[in-house]
């Protein structure tokens, strides 16, 4: 059964080919100040909200700086990249178009900042496809917790259990099933630990959007 009336999408590493950049942010970030970057520290901060990784980063390694000018030169970092080279997953394009021509209500649900998601999705052609966009700094919570999904499927004024997720890592995965919403994994090397068990909670696993499943119901008829 894949009827559903919403799609919930998470950006980096889901629709997005990105996590590579904030491996390379996180190395400079961090050796700037001397730091070598832990072997924990990506997968920690992974389902964290933007400015609850800052205030992680802060606690974590002492430092003596606020969260606003932590975000602030993250954001500098990514800017460029995020505004001309990140791309979209294999054909998650031709994916969100069957959506949006069958009637499927979409939503954002992604730490980025609008700042960084904007640009992204303008340059790849996909921003008008969306008809909400939602941010964990909005809900004041990490993808730990299903209060995005949550927030998404309000604005879409449609109910949890009529809309699908898409994600890429072990904690929203978890915390979108506990919204009772259907959770499709995409494949990203960054979250490749967690595949056994990816593979065991989501509803499906794919390795690209042209495995990801469309409403059996006929697109419907556009003027």
């Amino acid at each position: 059964m894949h009827d559903f009336a919403a799609a919930i999408f998470d950006l980096d590493g889901t629709l997005l080919d990105s996590m590579h950049v904030w491996e390379k942010i996180d190395f400079y970030f961090l050796s700037k100040r001397g730091i070598p970057v832990p072997e924990d520290y990506a997968r920690t901060i992974a389902p964290l909200s933007f400015q609850q990784v800052a205030r992680y980063t802060i606690d974590r390694f002492s430092l003596k700086t606020t969260e606003e000018e932590i975000m602030r030169e993250w954001q500098d970092m990514a800017r460029h990249e995020y505004a001309n080279e990140i791309r979209l997953k294999n054909h998650a394009f031709e994916y969100l178009t069957a959506l949006k021509q069958r009637g499927v209500k979409l939503a954002t649900a992604t730490s980025l900042h609008p700042e960084l998601s904007e640009p992204v999705l303008r340059n790849n052609g996909i921003y008008d496809f969306f008809d909400v966009q939602c941010s964990t700094d909005e809900v004041g919570r990490g993808k730990e917790f299903p209060d995005i999904f949550l927030l998404a499927a309000e604005r879409l004024n449609t109910q949890a259990s009529s809309c699908v997720v898409f994600e890429d890592i072990l904690p929203a995965v978890r915390s979108a099933k506990r919204a009772r919403m259907r959770v499709y994994c995409i494949q990203d090397d960054a979250s490749s630990h967690d595949e056994a068990e990816l593979r065991k909670i989501a509803d499906g696993y794919f390795r690209d959007f042209r495995e990801a499943p469309l409403p059996s119901f006929k697109p419907i008829e556009r003027e």
